[in-house]
């Protein structure tokens, strides 16, 4: 299995940003990566509030595995960002994310 070098809060927000900045997407910039990386900060709230959605996993969800699990590593994710939003978690150079 491979293992994200990003937290999750930030992958989630590159998401959401380059949904609302890329052409490919819902935004109007065709290579929206630079845009990303300067504004992923601003989607953190969102990004924060989609992982609070997923704590409770829907029934295919807990067909598929262990809801305690799930909820801990939601949890554990939530605490990597401090749980606060906006600015509680440092952005990491540009180069180095793994995802969009």
């Amino acid at each position: 299995m491979d293992i994200a070098t990003t937290p999750a809060i930030e992958r989630i927000a590159r998401v959401l940003a380059g949904e609302h900045l890329s052409a490919n997407a819902q935004g109007e910039e065709r290579h929206a990566g630079p845009e990303v990386d300067a504004t992923w900060c601003d989607f953190v709230e969102q990004a924060v509030a989609v992982l609070k959605t997923l704590r409770d996993p829907d029934e295919a969800m807990e067909r598929a595995g262990d809801v305690a699990v799930w909820q801990r590593m939601i949890e554990a994710a939530l605490e990597g960002a401090g749980d606060q939003g906006e600015g509680a978690i440092e952005p990491e150079p540009a180069a180095l994310h793994d995802g969009p």
